[in-house]
C-alpha cells in the first residue's frame, strides 16, 4: 500500500506502531498540518522523529522509516492551542519527501511487506520475551506488570516487540534504533538484550541502595533537629505568616472526614506549598485545590424530618395544588424509613416558565430539613463545566456539580439542575453524557470531577432537574429521569394563588397591609392582562397594582382605598381580549398547544377563479401542509355529502393560518383545515363559539392527538362553548376540572361525517 501523507516532525518523541501519544501544539504550522490530514487524508499522517537538536533540518536528513499514523481525538483548549491523540498504525518506508510549500513537508511513503516467519522460530521467540519479561518483572518493582497484560493472547511477533519497545522505560535514542528496525526477529533480540543489561544494572543499584540506608538514620536525625528548631521558633514568635497557615490548614485536613489515601494526598500537597516560593506561579494554583478539598462537605449529613405530617403541611403551605409531585415526596420518605437501600429520585419537573418549578424544589429542600442548592446548564456546551478542569491547566476550577455542593455545605442536599433542556454539545464534549454520570444512581456514588481527581459520594443527594419542552432532553439522559410535568394552572387555581400567596408577599415586600381585590377582578386580570401557563406576568401585575396603591398613599393627603374595583385604572386598557376571533364564512376554530399552555388558532379558507391550485400560508410545518392535502382529498371524494358544487374544484384554493410570526405544526388541524374548506366552498358561517381538534384520514376517519388537557383550558379562557375533540381521547376529559367541564360541551367523535352533522343539526349549516 502506498500513500501521500502530510509529515509531522516530533522533537525527541518516538512514536511506535500500537502505541498512543498526546500531543499538543500552539503553532499555526503544526495546527496546518493537523487540518492537513484531517480533511484530506482521512486523520492519516506520518510522523518522522528527529533526534537532533539542530531547528532547521533539510527532507535530505530525514530518516527514511516512520510511523504512519492515525488522528483518534482532536480538541481545540480554551488558550488557543490543539490537543490530539494519535495512533501509531504501522512502520512506513519514505520513497520521497515532498515539499509543496514553505516549511510543509509531505511524503510519499509505503507499508512494509507482510514478513513470513516459520511457527516454530515465533512461537519460541514469544515465549522467550513473555518469560523474560516476566522475570523482569518479578525483581524490577518499578516496572508495571500492566504490560503483561498488553501482550497477553497477541499471535503477532511483530506486534508484541512494538507494544514492548513502547512501554519500556528506555531512552530515545533507544526507541528509535526498534522503530528503524523492520524485522521482528531483530526487534525480539535486541529486546532480549535490552532486559538482560537492565537486571544487571538493577542489581548493581541495589547494593548501592543498602550502603546508602545507612545514612538514613542521619536523615531522621536532621528531621529531629528541624522539628526542634521550628518549636523554638514558635516559642519565640519567629513563625512566618506562612508556616502559621499551613499549619491551620494542616489541622483542618486531619480532622477531615476522608480516607487515609485523600489525607495524604492534601498533606503532600501542602509540603509542596509550603516548601514553595512565594513568588512561584505555582503557589496560587496549590493553594486553591488545598482550600476546595478542605471546604467540600465530606461524611457532612443533615437528618431528614421524619414526621410526614408536617413534611406535607409545609407544602401545602407553599404551594398550592401539585399533589402529584407532593405525594412522590412523602412516598420517597415513607420508603426510606424502611430501607437504608432506597436510592434518591431524580425527578425532573417539565412545564411552561413560571410554573413555580424553582419554587417548588426549594420548598421540598426546606420541608425535609436539606440545604438548597441551584445550576443552570442553559447554554452549556462543554462537558468541563459539569466535570471540571483538569489542575494542570491554568485558571483550572471545579465543575459545577462539585461547585454546588460546596456552596450546599452538605453532601445530602436537595440539588435543582435548571434547564437541562437547553444544553448543547460540540468539540468541546457532550455535557449531556456528563451529566448522565451525575444523574445515574449506578455511577454517581463514585463521580470524579477532574479537579478535585478523587470520587465523591452523590448517592444521597436529592437532585431535581428542570425543563420546559420533555422532547429536548436526550433521550438517554431522559430515560434515568422521572417525569412530573407541572403544565399550568387553571383560572380557579390562579384565584386561589393570588389570593393566598400573591397578594400577602407582594404586599409584604411593599411595606403595606394587605390590598383587597374580589375574585371576579382577579379573573380579568387573568383573562386580559396575562397570556401565559404560569404566573411571572399575574405576579407583574399585582406587583403594578400595589406601587400605584403605595405612590397615591404618598401622594395624596386623602385616605386611599386598598379595595381594588377599577382594575383599568391601575393597569389601563385590556392587553388581550377572549374570543376575538371572528365570525365569517371559510373561518373555523382549531385548537393548538405548546410548552407555554394551550391556545385557539383560526383557519380560513377562501377560493377564486384558477387552475384548481392549492395555496396553503402561515409557517406551516411538513405535518400540518400534509393534513391540508389529506382534507382536500377527503372533500373531493365525499363532495355530494357536503352539498358542494363540483365545478368549484378547478378554481384556486387558499388555506391560511393567521400570525405567520409563529411556527404551526402536528396532525391535530385536520378536522379543522376540512371544516374551513367546506364553510368556504359551501357558504356557510361556522360560530366562534365552537372549536375542534383532530387528525383526519383520507377516510374521514378523526384520530387521537396529544394535548387535549392544555387545548381545552385554552378554549375555556377563549369563551368556546362547544369542543369537538376525538372519541379515543375521552379519557383525557377526567384530567380537566368539573367546573369548567360543566361550562363546556364535549362531542367525541370518531369520523368527519359525525362534526358535519352535528353542526347542520343545530343550525350552524
Amino acid at each position: 500500500m502506498k500513500l501521500n501523507l502530510p509529515v509531522l516532525l516530533l522533537n525527541g518523541t518516538v512514536l511506535m506502531p500500537n502505541d498512543e501519544i498526546k500531543l499538543e501544539f500552539n503553532d499555526e504550522l503544526s495546527k496546518n498540518i493537523i487540518d492537513e490530514s484531517e480533511y484530506f487524508h482521512d486523520k492519516k499522517i506520518f510522523i518522522v522523529t528527529k533526534l537532533s537538536l539542530e531547528e532547521d533540518i533539510s527532507i535530505m536528513d530525514l530518516p527514511s522509516i516512520g510511523t504512519i499514523a492515525k488522528i483518534t481525538r482532536k480538541l481545540k483548549l480554551p488558550n488557543g492551542n490543539i490537543r490530539i491523540n494519535i495512533k501509531g498504525v504501522e512502520r512506513g518506508y519514505v520513497i520521497e519527501y515532498l515539499n509543496p510549500s514553505p516549511n510543509m513537508i509531505e511524503s510519499f511513503v509505503s507499508s512494509f511487506p507482510t514478513e513470513e516467519i516459520k511457527g516454530e522460530i515465533k512461537d519460541g521467540l514469544i515465549r522467550k520475551l513473555y518469560s523474560e519479561l516476566e522475570e523482569y518483572i518479578e525483581k524490577v518493582p518499578y516496572v508495571s506488570n500492566g504490560i503483561l497484560s498488553l501482550i497477553s493472547g497477541i499471535d503477532d511477533l511483530g506486534k508484541i516487540t512494538d507494544i514492548m519497545a513502547s512501554n519500556l522505560s528506555m531512552d530515545n535514542f533507544k526507541k528509535f534504533s526498534y522503530l528503524m528496525e523492520p524485522n521482528s526477529i531483530k526487534r525480539a533480540e535486541m529486546l532480549l538484550e535490552y532486559i538482560d543489561k537492565e537486571e544487571q544494572l538493577f542489581n548493581i543499584e541495589e547494593k548501592i541502595d543498602t550502603k546508602v540506608k545507612k545514612e538514613i538514620d542521619k536523615d531522621q536525625k536532621d528531621f529531629y533537629l528541624k522539628s526542634k528548631i521550628e518549636l523554638l521558633k514558635r516559642e519565640l514568635g519567629e513563625i512566618s505568616p506562612k508556616e502559621e497557615e499551613v499549619e491551620k490548614l494542616k489541622l483542618k485536613i486531619n480532622n477531615l472526614n476522608v480516607n487515609d489515601t485523600i489525607k495524604e494526598k492534601l498533606l503532600y500537597e501542602l509540603n509542596r506549598y509550603y516548601e514553595m516560593s512565594n513568588i512561584s506561579p505555582e503557589l496560587s494554583v496549590v493553594r486553591n485545590y488545598i482550600e476546595t478539598m478542605i471546604s467540600l462537605p465530606w461524611g457532612i449529613y443533615t437528618e431528614d424530618i421524619e414526621d410526614l405530617s408536617l413534611i406535607k403541611e409545609y407544602l401545602d403551605k407553599t404551594h398550592y395544588g401539585l399533589d402529584e409531585i407532593k405525594d412522590r415526596i412523602i412516598e420517597y420518605l415513607a420508603i426510606k424509613k424502611h430501607s437504608s437501600m432506597l436510592k434518591s429520585p431524580i425527578l425532573c419537573l417539565v412545564g411552561p416558565p413560571g410554573v413555580g418549578k424553582t419554587t417548588l424544589a426549594y420548598s421540598i429542600a426546606k420541608s425535609m430539613n436539606r440545604n438548597f442548592v441551584k445550576i443552570s446548564v442553559g447554554g452549556v456546551d462543554d462537558e468541563a463545566i459539569i466535570k471540571g478542569h483538569i489542575r494542570t491547566y491554568l485558571g483550572a476550577t471545579c465543575g459545577k456539580i462539585i461547585d454546588g455542593i460546596k456552596r450546599a455545605k452538605s453532601s445530602n442536599p436537595v440539588f435543582l439542575i435548571d434547564e437541562i433542556d437547553k444544553m448543547s454539545s460540540n468539540y468541546k464534549g457532550d455535557p449531556n453524557s456528563a451529566l448522565l454520570e451525575v444523574l445515574d444512581p449506578n455511577q454517581n456514588k463514585y463521580f470524579k470531577d477532574n479537579y478535585i481527581e478523587e470520587e465523591f459520594d452523590l448517592s444521597k443527594v436529592i437532585f431535581i432537574t428542570t425543563a420546559n419542552d420533555i422532547n429536548d432532553i436526550p433521550l438517554t439522559l431522559r430515560d434515568r429521569l422521572e417525569i412530573i410535568n407541572i403544565k399550568y394552572y387553571t383560572e380557579y387555581e390562579k384565584v386561589e394563588i393570588v389570593k393566598k400567596y400573591l397578594i400577602p408577599s407582594i404586599c409584604k415586600n411593599h411595606g403595606i397591609s394587605n390590598i383587597k381585590i374580589s375574585d371576579e377582578n382577579i379573573i380579568n386580570i387573568i383573562r386580559h392582562y396575562t397570556k401565559e401557563s404560569g404566573l411571572r406576568q399575574l405576579e407583574r401585575m399585582i406587583s403594578k397594582i400595589v406601587r400605584k396603591i403605595v405612590m397615591d398613599s404618598l401622594l395624596s393627603s386623602k385616605r386611599v382605598s386598598k379595595t381594588v374595583s377599577n382594575i383599568k385604572k391601575y393597569l389601563g386598557e385590556y392587553i388581550y381580549d377572549t374570543n376575538n376571533t371572528i365570525n365569517d364564512i371559510g373561518v373555523v376554530n382549531g385548537l393548538a398547544y405548546s410548552t407555554y399552555g394551550g391556545d385557539v388558532i383560526q383557519v380560513e379558507t377562501t377560493y377564486y377563479d384558477g387552475e384548481g391550485n392549492i395555496t396553503i400560508t402561515g409557517d406551516l410545518g411538513n405535518t400540518m401542509l400534509e393534513s391540508a392535502k389529506v382534507a382536500l382529498s377527503y372533500i373531493k371524494a365525499n363532495y355530494k355529502e357536503f352539498n358542494i358544487d363540483k365545478k368549484i374544484f378547478k378554481s384556486d384554493i387558499h388555506i391560511n393560518v393567521p400570525n405567520s410570526k409563529i411556527k404551526k405544526d402536528g396532525p391535530s388541524a385536520g378536522v379543522t383545515i376540512t371544516t374551513s374548506i367546506i364553510s368556504s366552498l359551501s357558504n356557510f358561517k361556522i360560530s366562534n363559539e365552537v372549536a375542534m381538534t383532530g387528525e383526519i384520514t383520507l377516510r374521514g376517519n378523526v384520530l387521537k392527538v396529544g394535548g387535549i388537557k392544555e387545548k381545552i383550558m385554552g378554549a375555556y379562557i377563549n369563551n368556546i362553548k362547544i369542543v369537538f375533540i376525538p372519541f379515543s381521547n375521552m379519557n383525557d376529559l377526567n384530567k380537566i376540572p368539573n367546573d369548567i367541564k360543566d361550562k363546556m360541551t364535549f362531542v367525541p367523535v370518531k369520523n368527519y361525517k359525525e362534526i358535519y352533522n352535528y353542526l347542520k343539526k343545530h343550525n350552524d349549516i
